[in-house]
């Protein structure tokens, strides 16, 4: 995978990929937003396709992120709390459940990447009901790895 970020004006940039292109307008939504937004939406993806490999459908899906920065910079994550919201016609809640610890544990490369460093937990609700909350990923846990300071875009 390659990315190519340009300078456009002002704190304007252009990423991009062997697929396609957008503009990243900092600081209207910071790098950092994002970042969280490609983690978020990394693990949505699984929520969808997981299921639909089983012949399964998922609809309404929400994911919520809420992260807990560490003071000063690099303000790196210490924590991320996901809330996955959605209906399915799973055959149970566990099923719904093992769908989001797939993407979680296994199958999102993006979660993957910071879960040594950071502590990430989960909340599921299916179809209307709360069936696990503020659960702890099995895997990582975050850890004081100090990554030293940058500089860069205000975030």
């Amino acid at each position: 995978m390659k990315v190519t970020v340009s300078h456009q004006n002002d704190m304007k940039f252009e990423a991009k990929t062997s697929k396609s292109s957008f503009i990243i307008d900092c600081p209207t939504i910071s790098p950092v937003e994002y970042f969280l937004s490609g983690l978020i939406t990394c693990s949505a993806t699984d929520i969808i396709l997981i299921p639909k490999n089983q012949g399964k459908s998922v609809t309404d899906l929400v994911v919520e992120g809420d992260v807990i920065r560490a003071e000063p910079h690099p303000a790196k994550f210490d924590k991320l709390h996901l809330t996955y919201s959605f209906n399915s016609d799973a055959d149970d809640d566990t099923q719904a459940a093992r769908w989001v610890m797939a993407s979680l544990e296994t199958y999102c490369s993006t979660i993957n990447t910071i879960r040594d460093t950071t502590q990430i937990t989960y909340t599921i609700i299916h179809n209307g009901k709360t069936i696990r909350e503020n659960e702890k990923m099995i895997s990582g846990g975050g850890s004081n790895i100090d990554l030293g300071d940058i500089s860069g875009c205000p975030s």
